[in-house]
């Protein structure tokens, strides 16, 4: 049992809905502490298994307001800094991350806060440090600044399922059987295992010696990241994938080819694609003499990443700290609505989960080449397209992303909303609504599509597709009607149109 868990102190996490953060706190949670999460959506944290455990708190703030943070670090022991804004702040990120940092530095210092724990980059500083590690050792500098002791720890790339960095790479092995890349495939880079890094965020409360310092986290193996591409060919039973560097690839270039590829955005692709050209290889093995343990070597990492995406649970993805903005103004303005309906011979249970299991490798039950058009050209656009896919093929929870829909609402098994995040001339919202039939015969589920357009460019993208909702919603109305119903013989009942 720790110090903070016998005083009965909390310990903050700030950016528990992220990657890290979302892993962390049931860690801290099985280490004896108590923790206290900020967060703008606590609903985010609703489907999480840990979220009512008795010691944990979730409270509503932002990183940014000084009142929220007051609140939230109030008789807190140790508070981890977990947030980045690269996405949120566009391309002034590197000041939105000091503004954010300053005011958390400080806050921490009022409240009596005995250590601030911050993840941030490896990488040696210099003139040709990228911006993105650039940020990082602002922040570490900044978080300093408010009288607090600080811990960081500097990791490159977090191997693990549903991280951004790895899964670039994995999905240009994958997908990519020839690639052309640019010269940082000859960088070296140090790794470390995301089990490892969460270790050492956990077990640098208890070592009195982290406190204040800088400490580097690297597995054991050094590698290029060509080798480590070789690597995860290896691991996923693919032929040798041929690398073709040039000179000519630069950062934004290569983020656009990254998102072509991949499913990461391209706002997050550039800062980390201008990374990769860093060598980033631990100074020493200081944390891991500090924090006695093995970290995982990268053949044994890749395997364990590879054996969670398989199975189904990944715990937390790059793409779960998507922003949950709030529903537009439906009641403003011009609001096109389409809503279609049918009856299903199923319990409310059995068609929202039929509902619940739409989108990414399950498809969309009828005309998935128009979903795989539409997501194709949301791409090359700049949108997320169908790339995303989705954390569990059964399961959905609030905030989570599913292809280019953000999940803005769920009460099982009554309703869930879909919010757009592709590129549209406007705001779009896909909900689902399952209602117990009056006649106590089974149930209906109601569709209903709503667009506030956005311009006459707006008026016309939603006249161009509205023809298409006939085959697309009837389609995928009756199929989750079959799937609610397994295989039960009968007659098929109509999709009506009610708006």
């Amino acid at each position: 049992m720790t110090v903070a868990a016998r005083d009965g102190r909390p310990v903050l996490v700030t950016g528990a809905t992220g990657y890290i953060g979302g892993r962390l706190v049931p860690r801290l949670l099985d280490a004896g502490h108590a923790v206290r999460c900020l967060v703008r959506a606590p609903r985010k944290l609703d489907e999480r298994a840990w979220a009512r455990h008795p010691r944990l708190e979730i409270v509503a703030g932002d990183v940014g307001d000084g009142d929220s943070l007051a609140r939230a670090l109030a008789g807190c022991r140790a508070a981890y800094y977990l947030v980045h804004s690269m996405i949120a702040a566009g391309g002034d990120y590197r000041a939105h991350d000091r503004l954010l940092a300053g005011t958390f530095a400080h806050a921490a210092g009022e409240a009596g806060v005995e250590r601030i724990v911050y993840l941030g980059g490896l990488g040696e500083t210099g003139r040709d440090l990228s911006e993105h590690l650039s940020s990082r050792r602002e922040v570490e500098q900044v978080l300093g600044e408010g009288g607090v002791p600080v811990t960081v720890l500097r990791a490159a790339m977090i191997v693990g399922s549903g991280s951004a960095s790895f899964e670039i790479l994995r999905y240009l092995v994958e997908r990519l059987p020839v690639m052309v890349t640019p010269r940082w495939v000859r960088t070296p880079c140090q790794p470390v295992a995301v089990r490892d890094a969460l270790f050492a965020l956990v077990a640098c409360l208890e070592a009195d010696e982290t406190s204040g310092r800088t400490l580097d986290l690297g597995g054991p193996d050094v590698l290029t990241y060509h080798e480590f591409m070789r690597l995860v060919a290896e691991v996923r039973g693919l032929p040798p994938r041929l690398v073709v560097p040039v000179p000519l690839l630069t950062p934004r270039l290569s983020s656009l080819w990254i998102h072509l590829v991949t499913p990461l955005d391209r706002r997050i692709a550039r800062p980390l694609a201008e990374g990769l050209r860093n060598p980033v290889v631990c100074r020493d093995d200081l944390a891991w003499r500090l924090m006695p343990h093995e970290p995982l070597d990268m053949r044994t990492a890749v395997a364990e990443a590879y054996r969670h995406l398989d199975a189904h649970t990944v715990e937390t993805a790059w793409s779960d700290a998507g922003p949950v903005p709030g529903d537009p103004d439906w009641s403003g303005g011009k609001t096109f609505v389409d809503a279609w309906e049918i009856d299903v011979d199923a319990s409310p249970e059995a068609a929202f989960a039929a509902v619940c299991r739409i989108g990414g490798g399950h498809g969309y039950h009828a005309a998935d080449w128009l979903w795989h058009l539409r997501g194709w050209m949301d791409q090359l656009v700049g949108g997320p397209g169908l790339r995303r896919g989705r954390k569990n093929p059964e399961h959905v929870a609030f905030g989570e992303a599913l292809d280019f829909w953000r999940v803005v609402d769920v009460e099982r098994p009554r309703r869930i909303a879909l919010r757009a995040e592709m590129k549209v001339p406007g705001a779009a919202r896909l909900d689902f609504e399952v209602r117990e039939r009056a006649d106590g015969r089974g149930t209906t589920v109601v569709q209903t599509a709503r667009f506030a357009p956005k311009g006459l460019l707006g008026l016309a993208y939603w006249y161009a597709v509205l023809p298409l909702h006939g085959i697309v919603f009837r389609g995928m109305l009756d199929g989750i009607r079959r799937e609610a119903e397994g295989a039960r013989e009968g007659p098929r009942p109509p999709v009506r149109r009610v708006r």
